[in-house]
């Protein structure tokens, strides 16, 4: 974080942590913040299970939005959550800074597991395809040993974090939200 939102954040009435600057991601900066603001008692018992990270360049994003990717790591038993919403701007499905999330969605359609995340247009074929919305929902033992894990060739070659996760066999919950932010 930045000494501003931390000012921010703390005018709010809200807790802030000032992370070291030379971790690698924003997962390490979340789960430095989490050990400084939630370290194990004697018991080994903590405060919080679940952690969220909201990515910094979405301030604006609807708090039903946080509350459907907590929903669907619960409901779906993953070790993370993310959000996605259909794309609706053709210029979108081609264009690699839309990061689009390869989903095996339930029946109903709103929830589904991730089964991979990439910059290209994909899947290939006929029908829709999603935009990844940059939020996270982690149990706290999938936050640890996620960063205890080294880059994997997919995440280095894609450069999307969240292919580490699903390289090291670590499930990923995808909520459809109604548009990105």
């Amino acid at each position: 974080a930045e000494p501003e939102i931390v000012a921010v954040v703390e005018a709010a009435g809200g807790r802030a942590v000032l992370t070291d600057p030379d971790l690698p991601s924003g997962s390490d900066r979340i789960f430095a913040a989490l050990k400084s603001l939630d370290p194990p008692d004697k018991d080994n018992k903590v405060r919080h299970d679940v952690v969220v990270n909201l990515q910094g360049d979405l301030p604006a994003l609807a708090p039903e939005m946080i509350r459907a990717v907590v929903e669907a790591l619960g409901r779906s038993g993953a070790d993370i959550a993310t959000l996605a919403a259909e794309i609706d701007n053709p210029a979108d499905r081609g264009n690699p800074a839309v990061v689009k999330p390869v989903v095996a969605w339930e029946p109903d359609g709103r929830i589904g597991r991730a089964l991979y995340f990439t910059r290209a247009a994909a899947p290939a074929g006929d029908g829709p395809l999603f935009h990844h919305v940059g939020l996270y929902a982690f149990t706290r033992a999938a936050l640890a040993r996620f960063v205890a894990l080294p880059p994997s060739p997919l995440e280095k070659r894609e450069k999307l974090e969240q292919l580490r996760a699903l390289e090291a066999n670590m499930s990923i919950a995808v909520a459809r939200c109604p548009r990105a932010p």
